[in-house]
């Protein structure tokens, strides 16, 4: 789904401006859902198993529409995260023990909380976030999916018995829960990440801790709340999943912390790097994914209306603020006229505005900062050789978000801009004279998240999904790089971070494999054959 900058998107070095700035009215009681989700004006953000008030900064939630103040939650201080951890240690090892259909079907119960609170969670996504409410519901709906995903896995896990070379011996592969987990996930996405992450970890045994970004502290306490009540109603120690709002101090603890044997982080490039380095250096594991500037390639035998459907929704959804996002256009010079005519008339068909109320196509960006990128990378077009075609100039909605006009940019393919994940709707078109051009364009950006190929041809899919084709992680065929499905692993290559999330075998990131030699005879034959002394 994900680069951002890293000030926007990473949640270990995400500032708290925004999220912390000090309001003097709470305008809590003009969204009603609030209450369905069990929230209050004043909430806390630490979860170690019961709600505590964290000693850290009180940030407050804004309404990423209107910049009005929300309500507030409390942070953790680096003494509550270590309370947290011992208490999260305590309680795997009781869930550890817990049959693993056991533990889906707890599961099970927390994504059907999930599809009860599928209306108010979603509204809640579109008022902090700002991604429009049919997005903020559909990301609920990743959580619901993967949870049901992780069911059939609690039945379905398996190792291997393998052949011996020696008599009367088994070789057998099994698969134990890991301990405890970090999940540092990103404003863009609150609930799904967590969610991809929490649904697997908690299936494979593990017990967790969720920091989500500091300027969307709602969504990580009422995402908290439902899995802790399925928990508690089932008699199972909630301190298996853990809440530590917090900024760069708790994200940086968490890298840090040996007792988290796997930390998934979802943030930029930059700060990827920081985290995989940080978990690295204690021989952790991490699961990173990070920047994606993804590239859709339109062939002169497309659907050209199909490719134009899919650019709109990858490129505006979210107001561009999804790794996943459609950055770059590489079209056929046949059709590239054609194409950028269709693509006009359909961004006159944008609408932008309130996330939350019917019929809107684009919300707000998250921050100003990001008001500021947006700006002055259209201010370098010119510079670099470009042309800006049509949108980019100032919003007309005054609702005191951070809302801009989304635009299209001509530009070469080797340009700075083009080669630069920016974090808002800001699209970039190129012509290509062949496949193999818009290959080598797709390929030469250091991130390796999402791609997308749009063609009748059958020679150009397998060239495309092949060796010599696209280096994404995510590789499309007439569908857009915005909108993967939870049955797929979910990751990208290169500077994206090479980690798996989400469906297929990313579940084996959550245990460690152990290889398991049993001798059930009365003899010790060695391998390879060897002797060692007397027989």
């Amino acid at each position: 789904m994900f680069a951002r900058s890293l000030l926007s998107r990473s949640t270990l070095t995400t500032t708290t401006t925004t999220a912390s700035r000090s309001q003097s009215t709470l305008t809590f009681a003009k969204y009603p859902f609030l209450k369905e989700l069990g929230l209050k004006e004043k909430n806390d953000g630490v979860f170690q198993g019961k709600w505590s008030a964290g000693r850290g900064p009180v940030l407050t939630s804004v309404n990423a529409a209107t910049g009005e103040a929300v309500a507030e939650v409390t942070s953790a201080s680096p003494e509550d995260y270590d309370e947290i951890v011992k208490n999260m240690t305590i309680a795997q090892k009781k869930w550890a023990k817990l049959p693993m259909p056991q533990r889906g079907e707890i599961i099970r119960q927390i994504g059907e909380e999930l599809r009860a609170k599928l209306k108010p969670l979603g509204q809640l996504v579109a008022l902090e976030m700002g991604k429009i409410l049919p997005e903020g519901v559909g990301e609920v709906q990743e959580f619901v999916d993967i949870c049901d995903y992780a069911v059939g896995l609690s039945r379905s896990i398996a190792g291997q018995v393998l052949p011996s070379e020696r008599p009367e011996h088994n070789l057998l592969e099994v698969w134990n829960p890991l301990g405890n987990v970090g999940i540092i996930a990103a404003f863009n996405f609150p609930v799904a990440v967590a969610g991809w992450n929490l649904a697997l970890s908690l299936v494979a045994g593990n017990a967790n801790v969720h920091k989500g970004s500091p300027s969307t502290p709602l969504s990580q306490v009422a995402v908290t709340k439902i899995i802790a009540d399925v928990l508690d109603r089932n008699g199972v120690d909630p301190a298996i999943s853990c809440l530590a709002v917090g900024g760069q101090d708790i994200g940086e603890l968490i890298a840090a912390d040996s007792r988290l044997p796997l930390v998934s982080f979802t943030g930029s490039t930059k700060a990827g790097r920081d985290v995989g380095v940080k978990v690295q250096e204690r021989f952790g594991r991490s699961i990173l994914e990070l920047g994606g500037n993804n590239a859709c390639v339109v062939m002169d035998d497309a659907d050209v209306q199909m490719a134009v459907r899919a650019v709109l929704f990858a490129a505006v959804g979210t107001a561009g603020q999804r790794c996943t996002s459609t950055r770059r256009v590489l079209i056929h010079e046949k059709v590239y006229d054609d194409f950028l005519a269709k693509l006009q008339t359909a961004y006159k068909s944008i609408t932008i505005g309130d996330p939350n109320q019917d019929g809107i196509l684009c919300g707000p960006l998250h921050t100003e900062k990001q008001v500021s990128d947006f700006n002055a990378s259209l201010a370098k077009v010119p510079e670099q050789g470009g042309k800006v075609l049509f949108g980019g100039e100032p919003s007309s909605v005054k609702l005191g978000g951070n809302f801009v006009t989304p635009a299209v940019v001509e530009i070469a393919h080797d340009s700075q801009l083009a080669n630069t994940e920016l974090f808002a709707p800001i699209l970039y078109v190129m012509k290509v004279n062949s496949l193999e051009q818009a290959i080598e364009y797709n390929n030469e950006v250091p991130q390796g998240l999402s791609s997308a190929l749009f063609t009748n041809n059958q020679q150009n899919v397998f060239k495309w999904i092949g060796a010599g084709g696209s280096d994404t992680g995510i590789v499309n065929v007439n569908s857009g790089t915005s909108g993967a499905e939870i049955g797929g692993a979910f990751g990208g290559n290169k500077e994206t971070g090479w980690g798996r999330e989400s469906g297929s075998d990313a579940w084996k990131g959550y245990m460690r494999r152990a290889t398991v030699t049993v001798n059930y005879g009365n003899e010790l034959p060695l391998a390879q054959g060897i002797s060692f002394g007397d027989e």
